[in-house]
């Protein structure tokens, strides 16, 4: 509300009191005088409220703006925050795509490699099986070859076990014969008939496996030593019992072969009893192992096979004398056959001349030429020629011309 009327109203009063009272009047100047300050600090009041009011609108009117401002910023923000947001979804879904799809692959690769390592695993684990069972199945072979070995009398069968079946595969059947007696009594393991009436060759098996196994079990150099020389006696009175036994003049070979079943103890002689290969030497005994008597028996059968070859000599010159005799029968039917062909061939080659004269003289008809002369009156005939190559032929219907070329 506005003070102003009432003041003005006011004032018109007093100073009509004050017309009719002096002390009025001073008191209504002073009381004028208060009112024109009340006025003035009103007035100053007013302007502080309206200059407060139009600071006010104007903070306002910023902060509308400002506030504008921000929504607009706010709203940037929240799209660009979307859009970012929007991208930020699809990378981690592709990432997760290909995540799933590398981890499907490796799941995939795994499993199969997990299959081929367990199927090889499964092939590895049979043939360990099957090893195994290979090895249960030599285990008990050892324990009877033990348990041959550690007899005597089946350790010498198994010895000539080894040896028959070495000569057997090597000879024909009837080249050898095995526990054959000798004329003073003796049997050798096995006998070997020599060619063109030779004496047979003996073989023995001695298997010195107690003095061997002693020497390996030795356990300090004194028992070893005690075991070689028991192993050198063994050999020797192998050796004499061969020499005594099995060397009779003019019943068999000179010489005999001291047949040991294991290469080891044949190596084991060789290489530390060298007095024991000199002593079987001078008795003309051989002392061979497995290898050795292979060889030995394929050179017999070679010895073999060549002394039925000379027994077969003279049927083999007489099937060669009727071979060539064959051979010349053939002959003269092939030069026989070769006149015949030859006599062919003439007559082919009289035939191909009388159809060459032929084609030339159908060359010679076909080469003819005719000319169909005008139709005025008879013409004279022309004159001959000095060859008398041309001839010329009148008919009613027209003239004609008939040249023959001759060709020779």
């Amino acid at each position: 509300m506005n003070p102003e009327p009432f003041l003005q109203a006011a004032v018109i009063r007093l100073f009509d009191a004050l017309a009719r009272d002096p002390a009025l009047q001073l008191a209504c100047l002073f009381a004028a005088i208060v009112a024109a300050g009340w006025i003035v600090v009103a007035r100053r009041a007013a302007s502080r409220q309206r200059a407060t009011a139009a600071a006010a609108e104007t903070r306002l009117a910023e902060l509308l703006r400002a506030q504008n401002e921000m929504q607009g910023r706010i709203a940037a923000l929240a799209e660009v925050f979307g859009a970012r947001q929007a991208e930020t979804n699809q990378a981690i879904n592709q990432r997760l795509d290909g995540l799933t799809q590398r981890l499907g692959q490796s799941i995939s690769e795994q499993t199969r490699a997990t299959h081929e390592n367990l199927r090889r695993l499964q092939e590895r684990l049979a043939v360990i099986d099957t090893a195994q069972t290979n090895i249960q199945l030599l285990a008990k072979d050892v324990v009877g070859l033990q348990a041959i070995l550690a007899n005597k009398q089946t350790r010498g069968a198994f010895g000539q076990g080894r040896m028959e079946a070495i000569v057997a595969d090597g000879l024909p059947v009837g080249a050898y014969q095995f526990q054959a007696q000798l004329a003073s009594g003796v049997r050798p393991d096995c006998i070997i008939r020599m060619p063109n009436g030779q004496p047979p060759l003996v073989i023995d098996a001695k298997f010195p496996l107690e003095a061997w196994n002693a020497m390996g079990a030795a356990a300090n150099a004194e028992a070893a030593k005690l075991a070689a020389q028991q192993f050198r006696r063994d050999m020797e009175v192998h050796i004499r019992d061969i020499a005594e036994k099995y060397l009779l003049a003019g019943e068999t070979q000179d010489t005999a072969f001291l047949f040991v079943p294991s290469e080891s103890i044949f190596a084991a002689i060789h290489e530390s009893f060298e007095p024991i290969v000199q002593r079987a030497h001078r008795a003309r005994i051989v002392i061979v192992s497995p290898s050795l008597l292979l060889l030995s028996i394929q050179v017999l059968q070679a010895l073999l096979k060549d002394q039925r070859m000379r027994e077969q000599a003279h049927v083999i010159q007489g099937e060669v004398i009727r071979l060539m005799e064959d051979l010349g029968r053939l002959d003269d039917r092939v030069r026989k056959l070769h006149g015949h062909f030859t006599s062919a061939q003439k007559d082919v080659d009289q035939i191909l001349t009388s159809t060459d004269k032929l084609v030339r003289r159908g060359a010679r008809i076909g080469e003819m030429e005719f000319e169909a002369a005008a139709p005025q009156g008879p013409a004279p005939a022309p004159a001959p020629s000095a060859a008398g190559a041309e001839r010329a032929v009148e008919s009613r219907t027209g003239q004609l011309k008939l040249r023959v070329v001759d060709e020779d």
